[in-house]
């Protein structure tokens, strides 16, 4: 929400949010939906450590590093409101969910090559054409489309999984998404209306903090899976009680 005020980065050219700007520092033109993104990394960097220490295939690390790629895109994108960081937000969701997809259905593709070689120039293009032009509603759709090709197969995990802790990860997954979209579109929707409060529920902000936790939900339910084909019985452990995460026992050959 644009404001009459100093600041560092200039005039706003990318896609404005609900929040008033600059508000509380003249360097950051979001404030809440900057710092929003710090549970996204956070999570992303302790399901890293864990795929690394349990030495899950680097695809897992990579996903995980992406979603902290993610994380910090977003932060410069609300932090400036400029237009290439806009692009930088943009273009690693959907690097992201051509990641998801590859996770999820190349265990059964029968011609391994073929699959991420597609992804990988499917990525480059798209972000080649996202660099020279703008996208509004078609980069939305692109995205839900391609958020839409993945449930299937999430679906089909989850009705073959029989653990009772993994599959409430993937009903927290499910519950987290809902929220987040809800508060999404909340913010877009009503935000003459809640402009007008006195207090801002920021709920593009609370969107951030949800799909933080949606990733790692995602991740944790996808690593499980990964790890019952491998035949590494895993399970799911908490950390202090509450942090989902999942232990593997490889075997001895492994």
């Amino acid at each position: 929400m644009a404001e009459a005020v100093s600041n560092f980065w200039g005039p706003v050219t990318s896609n404005d949010w609900c929040e008033k700007n600059y508000v509380h520092s003249s360097y950051i033109a979001e404030f809440f939906n900057t710092v929003s993104n710090f549970p996204s990394i956070v999570l992303a960097f302790i399901g890293l450590v864990s795929a690394l220490g349990q030495r899950f295939e680097k695809r897992f690390s990579v996903l995980h590093i992406s979603n902290i790629i993610l994380a910090i895109g977003s932060m410069m994108y609300h932090a400036t409101l400029r237009h290439v960081q806009q692009q930088g937000d943009e273009t690693p969701m959907v690097w992201e969910m051509l990641l998801y997809f590859y996770i999820l259905y190349s265990p059964d593709w029968h011609y391994r090559s073929t699959m991420p070689t597609f992804l990988f120039f499917y990525g480059a293009g798209f972000a080649v054409i996202h660099a020279l032009m703008r996208f509004g509603i078609a980069f939305k759709v692109h995205y839900a489309v391609l958020c839409l090709l993945c449930i299937p197969r999430m679906y089909k995990y989850y009705i073959y999984t029989k653990d009772v802790d993994a599959k409430r990860l993937a009903k927290w997954y499910v519950a987290t998404i809902f929220l987040a979209t809800l508060c999404w579109l909340s913010d877009r929707v009503f935000c003459a209306e809640v402009s007008q409060w006195r207090f801002n529920p920021q709920g593009h902000a609370v969107w951030h903090a949800l799909m933080g936790f949606n990733s790692y939900f995602a991740n944790t339910f996808l690593m499980f899976c990964r790890a019952e084909q491998l035949g590494w019985n895993p399970k799911v452990v908490y950390a202090l009680g509450c942090l989902p995460y999942v232990k593997v026992q490889k075997p001895k050959a492994q």
